[in-house]
């Protein structure tokens, strides 16, 4: 367990943390912020996920600068953003503030490149995050991160910037499923 794999697995313990701000009710009122209203639990859990989710660069930058990259690391890094991301969509979908439909579309994706990982890694192999799976993170982030603050500060311009997030994190989440599945094919040809 290595500096980086530590950072990728406090990434994992901050989940719970960032679960209980953000569905239990508590009774904190609403921060305003730029004509827009927060409640102030959903924003400690937008605070909780950035910070979960900057781990995942962080982690990645200390993998590379000190030559520290693993293949715990390989498979750690990808399973720890696909659970932090799959708590809070399942969450948002719970506040009914994501489509359920378009959760299910990205969670499908999640579980099918997770599959073809395991397949990998049954035969020794291991598929590293490719550079249109980590886009497709950070779109992801930026989208779950927009809905979480309730379109803050977008809400004071009129511009639906959360809803068109998770459309194109919904996009581009598809396509880098059939990017990976496409790409590795050959895994699954072996397998058989």
């Amino acid at each position: 367990m290595n500096l980086p794999n530590k950072i990728t697995f406090s990434r994992v313990l901050l989940i719970p943390v960032f679960m209980i701000f953000l569905l239990v009710p508590f009774d904190w009122g609403a921060i305003e912020i730029f004509s827009g209203e927060i409640p102030t639990h959903h924003f400690i859990a937008a605070l909780i996920f950035i910070i979960a989710s900057c781990t995942d660069w962080i982690d990645g930058y200390y993998a590379r600068k000190l030559n520290m990259v693993t293949n715990l690391g390989k498979f750690l890094d990808p399973l720890a953003d696909k659970l932090l991301v799959t708590a809070a969509l399942i969450g948002l979908v719970e506040l009914q503030l994501a489509p359920a439909w378009m959760v299910i579309l990205i969670l499908s994706r999640e579980f099918a490149v997770t599959g073809l990982r395991l397949i990998a890694a049954g035969d020794g192999d291991v598929i590293a995050a490719s550079q249109m799976g980590k886009l497709k993170t950070w779109i992801q982030i930026i989208a779950i991160a927009a809905l979480l603050l309730h379109n803050v500060p977008f809400t004071a311009l009129s511009i639906p910037f959360a809803s068109l997030a998770l459309w194109a994190a919904t996009i581009i989440t598809v396509y880098s499923g059939w990017d990976y599945f496409m790409k590795n094919k050959h895994i699954m040809l072996k397998s058989k």
